[in-house]
């Protein structure tokens, strides 16, 4: 329990202050001979079916009693991740592994046609980096933003094709679908993101950063108000750096993304969380996340925004210590 907090038990509601193929397993190969022996991390490629190299880190033994893996927003690159991997690794050491990645035309990652950036690839390329990784015990999933999507879809594939069963599960300013009738992301229900993909495909490359600055500007400023500057620039830098191609090319998925159904046949653990000044994932969708999933709880951080890894990390890294399945005392990273 967060210190000074209740749970509704009716509501399961809680506010919080603001302060792939079998043979993928040998396609994991270093993209770096050297291990961060600060984070004893391995960096790895796994290429996909359809040819995309997927930038994952691994940390922890294959051994681990617990396997977390991170997945992070449309325009942001597992990096988003490092406070809740420091502490992880802090607090239980080698007994959890943490598995991160870049989604595809995201971060280190290869890019891809622009007819794969869908939610339900994504999902795909979760169910092979697992594979490839060998992931076999408990394991919790973490999604931001388009990743909690990801890790939605992933539960709504069919049993034969989730090649782990997640036991733990938290969800981070995200939806089950509906995101055209809410907040800011309404825009997606209006001809634009069709226009913005006939675009990429003929445009030059200028055009469309000069189409795209205007955008970034105004997020930029968005999520500054309030927060500090650190906040600010790294959300403007995540968009200004992320291929335009990508950027747009996952908007007519998010348009049709509809997980609702998959919501009832979620039996992991499950924590969702939102911000109350979220304005592209509005509460609203945590509330319906935490009504159609049995025994869900519903963290609220009432004055944060969209970027809650950022803004409330010590509501994350609570939040995946209640999925965990171990009570391990912090040891040295070795």
């Amino acid at each position: 329990m967060l210190n000074g907090q209740t749970l509704s038990k009716s509501r399961r509601l809680m506010t919080v202050p603001a302060t792939v193929p079998g043979n993928l397993l040998s396609q994991a190969t270093p993209a770096s001979d050297s291990i961060d022996d600060r984070r004893c991390a391995k960096h790895l490629l796994v290429r996909t079916v359809d040819g995309v190299s997927l930038a994952v880190c691994d940390t922890g033994p294959r051994t681990a009693e617990h396997t977390v893996v991170f997945l992070h927003g449309l325009c942001l690159d597992r990096t988003s991740w490092d406070r809740q991997i420091i502490y992880l690794r802090r607090r239980y050491g080698r007994s959890v592994r943490v598995i991160s990645y870049d989604h595809r035309g995201h971060g280190a990652s290869a890019a891809a046609s622009m007819n794969t950036y869908r939610i339900d690839q994504l999902a795909d390329d979760l169910a092979q980096v697992l594979t490839a990784l060998d992931v076999t015990g408990p394991l919790t999933l973490v999604g931001h933003s388009m990743g909690g999507m990801t890790a939605l879809a992933y539960l709504g594939r069919p049993a034969a094709e989730r090649p782990v069963e997640a036991e733990g599960l938290v969800l981070v300013a995200t939806a089950a679908g509906k995101l055209a009738e809410r907040g800011l992301a309404r825009l997606l229900a209006t001809p634009a993101p069709a226009a913005l993909v006939g675009l990429i495909q003929h445009a030059p490359g200028y055009a469309l950063h000069a189409l795209a600055r205007p955008v970034c500007a105004t997020l930029g400023r968005w999520h500054a108000r309030g927060r500090s500057a650190t906040l600010a620039a790294t959300v403007v830098a995540a968009l200004t750096t992320t291929p335009i191609a990508t950027a747009v090319g996952f908007l007519p998925s998010l348009r049709t993304y509809n997980q609702y159904a998959t919501l009832a046949s979620i039996h992991a653990r499950t924590v969702v969380i939102s911000g109350g000044a979220d304005p592209l994932t509005p509460p609203s969708h945590a509330a319906d996340l935490a009504a159609g999933i049995c025994g869900a709880q519903h963290l609220r951080v009432p004055y944060a925004g969209h970027m809650l890894p950022q803004q409330a990390p010590h509501v994350i890294n609570d939040a995946i210590c209640r999925t965990v399945t171990i009570q391990t005392a912090a040891v040295a990273c070795a």
